[in-house]
C-alpha cells in the first residue's frame, strides 16, 4: 500500500498547488484524504490505448493499475466498460472536490444522490452529513453490488436503491441535498419534487458543466448557477449518437467557404465553447492544436457535419456537409453569443419548472435566455 499511499499524497498535493481544493469546504479535502479512490476502485480498470479501451489489471500491473488512479486532478478513471464504451468511473478529484463543494451539505442534511458508481462520492456525502442520511441510487445491479460492498468496508451508514436515477426515490421521499453523478440535458423533475423548499440541487449538464439549483419556497421551481465545467457519463438509456466520423463517411463534402472566426479562441477560451454549447445545443464541437494551427470538428450526431481548419495566422476555411451547414451555425451562435455580451462560464444560470427548462446569463429575470425546452403531453420539445 505504500506505493498508491505516495500516488495518493501525489495528488493530493497537486490539488493543493493548483487551488483546488475548496476553501470554503475545509471537510472536502478531510474526507477525500481519509477515503482514497483506491479504496473503491475494482481489480480492474480500463484505459484508451488510441484505438480501444484495454483492461488495466491490479494483479497483472499493480503500477499502471495505480498510476491510472492518480493520474492527476482532471483526470478520471474508467472502471467499466460495456460494449466498447466507458459506462463507469471514479470522477476527477478536481470535479468531485467542486461538486460537493457546491452542495453546500452540512451535518445531519438528508442526501440523495443519484448513480453510486463504486460507492465513493457517497461515502464522502456521509462523512459529511453523518450515517444514515446517505441514500444513493444505482441502476446496474453489479454496480450497485460493488458500491454496496465499499460501503459496508468503509463503515456503512449508506442505503443502496437499485433504480432508476432519473425517478430519484420510489418513495417518493425529500431531502435537503441531491446531487447527480452522470450528465442530464433536461433535470428531472422528479429531483425537484423530492428537494425540500430551499434545499439544494447539483448535477453536471449537457456533458460540459454542472449547475447547482436551490428549490422555490412553494417548490414549484428550482434556479441556480452554473458551477464549473466537468465532463461527465450521460444517464442510462440516452440514445446514442453518430460520431464526426461516422456522420462524415455518411456525407460528402458540399460546401468549402473561409470561417471568419479566429479558431485559438475557440481551443483555448471555455467561456466561448461554453457559450456555443448553451446557445447551440445539438452542435458537438471538438479541438485540438496542430504542428500548424488549430482545428475544429463539428457535428449534430445524426446527419451533419463540419471540419474547420486555421493554419498559422492565415484564414480559417471551413468544409461542411451534410443537411445542415454547421459551420454557418457555429457562426451565427458565436455573433448570439457576443451581442450577450460575451457571458463567462460563471455568468450562466438554468432555470428548471414543472413545464420547461431553460438557460440564461447575468440574470434569471432579465437576461438573455435559450434552450426554452417544454414537456407537452409528458414529450419534451425544444
Amino acid at each position: 500500500m505504500g506505493r498508491l499511499s505516495d500516488l495518493q499524497s501525489g495528488l493530493g498535493r497537486a490539488m493543493e498547488e493548483q487551488g483546488l481544493w475548496p476553501a470554503d469546504s475545509p471537510w472536502v479535502r478531510r474526507v477525500a484524504e481519509t477515503y482514497p479512490r483506491h479504496q473503491f476502485a475494482p481489480q480492474r480498470l480500463w484505459t484508451w490505448n488510441g484505438q480501444e479501451y484495454v483492461v488495466v489489471d491490479r494483479a497483472v500491473d499493480p503500477e499502471g493499475w495505480g498510476r491510472l488512479l492518480y493520474a492527476g486532478p482532471y483526470e478520471s478513471t474508467v472502471t467499466q466498460v460495456t460494449s466498447g464504451l466507458p459506462t463507469s468511473s471514479l470522477s476527477c478529484e478536481s470535479v468531485v472536490a467542486d461538486m460537493l463543494d457546491s452542495l453546500d451539505l452540512q451535518a445531519g442534511h438528508s442526501t440523495l444522490e443519484l448513480g453510486a458508481a463504486t460507492g465513493r462520492n457517497s461515502r464522502l456525502l456521509a462523512a459529511q452529513t453523518g450515517p444514515d442520511h446517505v441514500v444513493t441510487v444505482e441502476f446496474d445491479p453489479h454496480l450497485a453490488a460493488a458500491a454496496t460492498a465499499n460501503l459496508e468496508a468503509t463503515g456503512g451508514g449508506v442505503e443502496v436503491c437499485i433504480g432508476d436515477g432519473n425517478s430519484g426515490t420510489p418513495d417518493g421521499r425529500r431531502y435537503d441535498r441531491v446531487i447527480s453523478t452522470y450528465a442530464v440535458e433536461m433535470v428531472p423533475w422528479a429531483w425537484v419534487e423530492q428537494t425540500h423548499p430551499g434545499g439544494r440541487i447539483v448535477t453536471p449538464w449537457g456533458r460540459l458543466g454542472h449547475v447547482a439549483l436551490k428549490v422555490a419556497a412553494d417548490g414549484q421551481s428550482a434556479r441556480g448557477w452554473i458551477q464549473g465545467l466537468a465532463m461527465f457519463m450521460p444517464s442510462r438509456g440516452t440514445a446514442a449518437t453518430l460520431s464526426w466520423e461516422q456522420v462524415r463517411d455518411g456525407h460528402p463534402v458540399a460546401a468549402e467557404a473561409p470561417f471568419g472566426r479566429d479558431l485559438a479562441l475557440l481551443h483555448e477560451d471555455a467561456n466561448v465553447l461554453f457559450g456555443l454549447r448553451v446557445i447551440c445545443p445539438d452542435l458537438q464541437v471538438r479541438t485540438a492544436a496542430t504542428e500548424d494551427g488549430r482545428v475544429a470538428w463539428v457535428h449534430d450526431g445524426r446527419s451533419s457535419w463540419a471540419r474547420i481548419e486555421q493554419n498559422g495566422q492565415g484564414p480559417a476555411v471551413a468544409q461542411q456537409g451534410g443537411q445542415r451547414c454547421l459551420a454557418d451555425e457555429l457562426t451565427a451562435g458565436w455573433r448570439e453569443w457576443e451581442r450577450a455580451g460575451g457571458p463567462a462560464v460563471y455568468d450562466f444560470g438554468m432555470t428548471r419548472t414543472p413545464e420547461a427548462q431553460y438557460l440564461w446569463a447575468h440574470h434569471p429575470e432579465t437576461g438573455p435566455r435559450w434552450g426554452d425546452r417544454e414537456l407537452t403531453g409528458g414529450v419534451l420539445t425544444a
